[in-house]
């Protein structure tokens, strides 16, 4: 399944309907609702998948938007935090957003988990990583500090993680909605490759799975943290989609295909007809830089023979 998110033109319409229809007219039959949806779109979103006019594959958390919010927003509440009113606002408005899917026969959720509150490592790696500063000491270092307290602080956060999942889960399974647990940027960032595992030993893998997002996968690979082969060979399976994005370094994500520098043949191994691939792309590009460049791309993924 090859969809297209709605991040690219969400803050261009005032209408859902027109909204999804200039998705559709690029050639989707399929499209992601992202995490910038406003309350206001909801109807005219409706409205045209009532009439068929197109097919929503997921949603990305948070969506709708929470009332008051303006602007794109997966993070506005953290499943992992340990204020409590703010975890039940995560777990409240997760709900919402499964029920949201399930009214328009959207398989799939994609979430952000939180992160392990601790002092900002990744940063500081991204700002050697740009002086060219990957292979030295000061880099691994830093790297191997970060690692090591995000093991040592981690557990209460993770734990909040859970108290978040054991609501939302049960309302997974009642909605028919599966969660797809998004690969993270950030070394704080929830969950890591081992977590992921953990989520979907804990709660089945009926209904938690991978979700792999080029641009933050390949944050990690760059500080030498993953390789996209390998969570991808981990979790093959188990992987509900993808967001497919060209990359540049340092860290400049959401591209066409063709801007950026990613080995898109790399992925071809793993993708199955079951997958939702979605397109992820900035708001900043043009429409003919998108219609010309996404679907040969997608279909290189389906049949590198093509590339």
């Amino acid at each position: 399944m090859i969809s297209f998110s709605t991040c690219w033109n969400t803050r261009r319409h005032m209408d859902g309907r027109a909204l999804l229809n200039e998705i559709r007219e690029l050639g989707f039959e399929y499209a992601e609702l992202g995490h910038g949806t406003r309350l206001s779109l909801v109807d005219g979103i409706q409205k045209a998948v009532a009439a068929g006019e197109i097919k929503i594959s997921s949603l990305h958390n948070f969506c709708p938007l929470p009332v008051g919010v303006i602007h794109p927003a997966p993070d506005y509440y953290k499943p992992s935090s340990t204020s409590n009113d703010e975890r039940e606002r995560a777990v409240k408005h997760t709900v919402r957003t499964l029920e949201f899917a399930a009214t328009l026969g959207a398989p799939v959720v994609v979430l952000h988990l939180g992160e392990v509150k601790m002092r900002d490592y990744s940063t500081k790696l991204m700002k050697l990583f740009v002086k060219g500063q990957v292979a030295t000491p000061k880099f691994e270092r830093i790297r191997t500090k970060a690692i090591t307290k995000r093991i040592d602080k981690r557990q209460k956060y993770f734990d909040q993680v859970c108290r978040s999942l054991d609501e939302i889960v049960p309302k997974a399974r009642e909605f028919k909605v599966r969660l797809g647990v998004e690969t993270r940027d950030a070394i704080e960032d929830i969950p890591t490759e081992d977590e992921v595992g953990e989520l979907i030993a804990r709660y089945g893998k009926d209904v938690v799975g991978y979700w792999h997002d080029i641009g933050h996968a390949q944050v990690k690979e760059n500080f030498g943290l993953t390789r996209h082969e390998v969570l991808l060979e981990r979790y093959r399976g188990r992987t509900w989609g993808m967001h497919l994005q060209d990359f540049a370094p340092p860290a400049f994500d959401h591209l066409p295909p063709g801007f950026g520098t990613f080995d898109f043949p790399r992925l071809a191994p793993f993708v199955t007809q079951e997958m939702v691939l979605v397109w992820e792309l900035s708001p900043r590009w043009e429409i003919e830089q998108v219609r010309q460049t996404c679907h040969k791309a997608a279909e290189m993924l389906r049949n590198p023979a093509s590339a």
